[in-house]
């Protein structure tokens, strides 16, 4: 199966199980198991990644970068924009993690190129110019600098998360998670859940089919289509977290068979 489902939420952006008798004792236990983790209408959330790799707090800017960045940054970008956490379009604190938390720096870098200045100059200034407003972003945001210069090449992996770790992901974060299909009530289930995954667009990720998977469980809330027929199959599914890390489920937009076996 492989179909799309609609979701029941807009996004916009600114600058139990049911076991059928005599399929044997596995999916017998695939039942109680299922049954255990939702008593009393429980849903466990995924466990949040650990941070692997190089992180913002490793010093991936440096102080010449910031600094070269202020003067441009008055001039091109603080009729729309702030660097505190308060005041228009904060570019710090809160709204800061609410947009960024658990991407990369190179994916904050691409936003920046595109998007700044606001409207029909947005990706108007040099490549360097943006390497250095971002390196302004972060400075901004309490992230220490460090010796190498912010480039392209050298924050594609580099990963922004909080200090004592990557945390939850926020509410209405758009997600794709990886588990077993299950069922408990009138909600489908996903168990053996991986960790939501912020992702920049719905649909399945490479390695979805054969990824490790996790010890979650979360709720697929406005699933639209009948999926009876992958009841116990491996499935991704992408859509809006609904509240902090997906404590009250996920808005579903798709949902995809990947494997016929799970885990």
């Amino acid at each position: 199966m492989s179909d799309a489902q609609p979701t029941r939420r807009s996004t916009a952006r600114c600058p139990g199980v049911s076991v059928r008798r005599g399929r044997g004792r596995g999916a017998a236990m695939l039942g109680l198991a299922t049954t255990a983790l939702l008593s009393a209408g429980t849903v466990l959330m995924a466990q949040a990644p650990t941070a692997k790799g190089r992180t913002v707090w490793d010093g991936v800017y440096t102080e010449a970068q910031a600094t070269r960045a202020t003067a441009m940054f008055g001039a091109s970008c603080s009729n729309c924009h702030t660097l505190t956490g308060e005041g228009n379009k904060p570019l710090a604190g809160d709204a800061f993690w609410q947009s960024h938390t658990q991407k990369t720096v190179g994916q904050l870098l691409t936003y920046v190129r595109t998007s700044m200045p606001n409207g029909a100059n947005a990706g108007s200034l040099p490549p360097a110019s943006y390497n250095d407003l971002l390196a302004l972003i972060l400075k901004s945001n309490g992230f220490p600098a460090g010796t190498t210069e912010l480039a392209p090449e050298t924050v594609a992996d580099v990963l922004i998360v909080r200090k004592d770790g990557p945390g939850e992901l926020p509410n209405n974060t758009l997600v794709r998670v990886v588990g077993c299909l299950t069922r408990s009530g009138s909600d489908w289930v996903l168990a053996s859940a991986t960790a939501p995954e912020r992702v920049e667009a719905t649909g399945v990720g490479p390695q979805d089919a054969t990824r490790p998977l996790g010890s979650g469980t979360i709720a697929l809330k406005f699933v639209l289509s009948r999926l009876d027929a992958s009841l116990g199959k491996r499935m991704s599914v992408s859509g809006m977290l609904m509240g902090v890390g997906g404590v009250n489920g996920i808005n579903v937009a798709t949902v995809n068979k990947v494997a016929e076996t799970c885990p």
